[in-house]
């Protein structure tokens, strides 16, 4: 399995963000804390052994639990990245379909 992009900085440790929700909520486990998070299990464990990265929503699931900052999770883990890049495909619109006027079949304009 690959390792994502931010699992390649130095800084980057998870454990110090999860370790840090537990003792914060006074949480007994990882599954106490998936609970509170509404994340299945198996996701904080993946978190923690660094097989998936902690996207967006569950940063800001994290941020609307605890009332800790964006910037301050971000620390926590080791996020020191200032801007986020978005993929060439990110932002841009979606193809339409227009139906042509005798009733055929939907052309897809890019």
């Amino acid at each position: 399995m690959t390792e994502h992009a931010l699992s390649g900085q130095e800084t980057y440790d998870p454990n110090r963000l999860l370790d840090t929700l537990l003792e914060k909520m006074n949480l007994k486990n990882d599954a106490a804390l998936s609970r509170m998070l509404e994340v299945a299990p198996p996701v904080i464990s993946k978190i923690r052994h660094r097989r998936l990265p902690i996207g967006a929503s569950l940063l800001i699931r994290m941020h609307e639990t605890t009332g800790m900052s964006i910037r301050e999770l971000r620390d926590l883990m080791g996020d020191r990245r200032t801007k986020y890049r978005l993929s060439d495909a990110q932002g841009k619109p979606k193809p339409t379909e227009v139906a042509p006027a005798g009733g055929g079949q939907p052309t897809h304009f890019h």
